[in-house]
Order: structure tokens, then C-alpha cells, then sequence
């Protein structure tokens, strides 16, 4: 059924969306930050949002699951390490098991550390591509197999960043895990194109969320200014004159969601407020 609905925004404004009720999605790391704002939006557009994170962080993805289920939609929570294959196989088979089906994989989940590259051992690039990439790599995978299952069709969506365009120091092998996932987003539209399966990528710029408050700290701490000061300076360059908030990353991916982007695959689109590259 689709219909169209007004739905509650954060800032208490009505904006009417697309209803999309039958329809059931997947967000990873979905306990906080963008993948909840991405889980409520989703849930406001009416699909039923089953959530993802890993067991530190069980309340947030249990006060999602309740916040879902309160607007009317279905839920359910799954505690997964993105990284592992067998803990991804048993992730997706829970959404099936308990929401019928999957129409919309949201593959979010993701971790940053800042630290030089002459600082950088071999086990935190292990670490940061076995979350970053191969949780991509498997999530995307894991999905497109079920919605093969299911007969073809799908939406498959992937968090890549703006340093998957533009490094920042101190990131460096959090850019190359997300440029690694632009190739990927890239090649997986090309192959399964042909079963109806659209795959793409969203790429936030500047968020208020903690990922961004440790990026501020350890940048204000190199450049020698006071914390805070890195982040100000970054967001100088905005051309929309403030950092983003959650909820900016979740409207784009509720289109990408949508049947209104139904003839767009293989991009990873800039969500950052028009930042000014150097």
C-alpha cells in the first residue's frame, strides 16, 4: 500500500513522505547517531525497521526498537558484529524470520580512529578494514542474496564519507576503508543490476554525532588549538554555514530507499552542506 502521510520531524515540522507500508528494511548500527536517525525516518515512511549494533551498545538499539514500535511500524533488534560472515548470515536470516522478508539493507555501521600514519600499526588498518570494508563487503552481499531469494529487486545503501572524496589528515586509513567502499558500491550496482537491485552510497560531511567529537579532539590536540577549534575550522568551509545533524543524512537516504530512486545506482553522493575543497 502507498499513500502519502505527514510525518513528525525532530524540529516539529510536518513534511509529507511516501508511504511505503510491506516493505521492510535493515539499518546496521542503529543504536545511535545516523543509523537511528536513518531507522526512525525509515519507520516515519512505513516500513517495518528491523535494527542492528553490536552488544555494547544493546540500549541504545533496544530504546530504537521501542521508539519504532511506537510510531506503529515493526521491529526488531539484532546484536552482530558486522565483520564476521557468520554473524552477518545470522543477522539477515533474524530480519527474515521475524519481518518476513528484505527489501532495504542500510549498511551503516562503521568505526573511525584518528591517528598518523607513521603511528598506525598493522593491527588498527586490520581492524578499520575488517568493520569498514569487509562489514560492507558481507552486509551487501548477505542482502543481495536474500533479495535474490525473494525474486529480485532490492535496495542495497552504504555509508561511505566525504573523506571517501577528500582525506583528512590524521584519517587515513578511515578514507581508504571508505573509498574502498565507493569501488565497491560501484562494482556491486554493476552486477546486480540485472535481478533490479539499485545499490548506493551516502557520504556525510560534518556531523554533530561522537565519531565527529573524537575527530574534533584528536585534530584540535595535533594542530595545538583548543578542542573544538579543529571542528570550527572545518565548518568554516561549509557553504550552508553549519555543521550537519543526523536527521540530514537520514531524509537523503530515505530517497535512496524510495521508489523515487529507482532508476539511480553506482553513485556515492556528498551530503555535507557544499564543503569548499581546498
Amino acid at each position: 500500500m502507498t499513500d502519502l502521510v505527514a510525518a513528525n520531524q525532530t524540529d516539529g515540522e510536518k513534511i509529507m513522505v511516501e508511504r511505503q507500508d510491506g516493505r521492510v528494511a535493515l539499518v546496521t548500527g542503529a543504536g545511535r547517531g545516523i543509523g537511528r536517525a536513518i531507522a526512525l525516518r525509515l519507520a516515519d515512511d512505513g516500513l517495518d525497521v528491523a535494527v542492528n549494533d553490536i552488544a555494547a551498545n544493546r540500549s541504545g538499539l533496544d530504546e530504537v526498537v521501542a521508539l519504532i514500535r511506537a510510531k506503529g511500524r515493526r521491529s526488531a533488534g539484532l546484536i552482530a558484529d558486522v565483520s564476521s560472515e557468520g554473524e552477518v548470515g545470522d543477522m539477515v536470516q533474524g530480519v527474515v524470520n521475524e519481518l518476513g522478508a528484505l527489501n532495504v539493507m542500510v549498511s551503516n555501521a562503521g568505526i573511525a580512529q584518528v591517528v598518523s600514519l607513521l603511528d598506525l600499526s598493522v593491527d588498527d588498518w586490520d581492524h578499520m578494514m575488517a568493520v569498514n570494508l569487509r562489514g560492507m563487503f558481507l552486509c551487501y552481499k548477505t542482502a543481495a542474496q536474500q533479495m535474490i531469494r525473494q525474486g529480485g529487486g532490492g535496495k542495497i545503501i552504504g555509508a561511505a564519507s566525504i573523506v571517501a572524496h577528500r582525506p583528512f589528515a590524521l584519517l587515513g586509513h578511515y578514507s581508504a576503508s571508505k573509498w574502498g567502499v565507493r569501488g565497491l558500491t560501484q562494482a556491486a550496482a554493476m552486477e546486480w543490476a540485472k535481478h533490479n537491485i539499485t545499490v548506493n552510497a551516502y557520504c556525510p560531511g560534518i556531523v554533530g554525532t561522537a565519531m565527529w567529537d573524537l575527530i574534533d579532539e584528536k585534530l584540535s590536540e595535533e594542530e595545538g588549538i583548543q578542542r573544538g577549534g579543529a571542528l570550527r575550522k572545518y565548518a568554516e568551509s561549509i557553504h550552508l554555514g553549519r555543521v550537519s545533524v543526523p536527521e540530514d543524512v537520514a531524509k537523503f537516504v530515505s530517497y535512496l530507499a524510495s521508489p523515487d530512486s529507482d532508476y539511480m545506482t553506482g553513485q556515492s553522493v556528498m551530503i555535507d552542506g557544499g564543503i569548499q575543497f581546498a
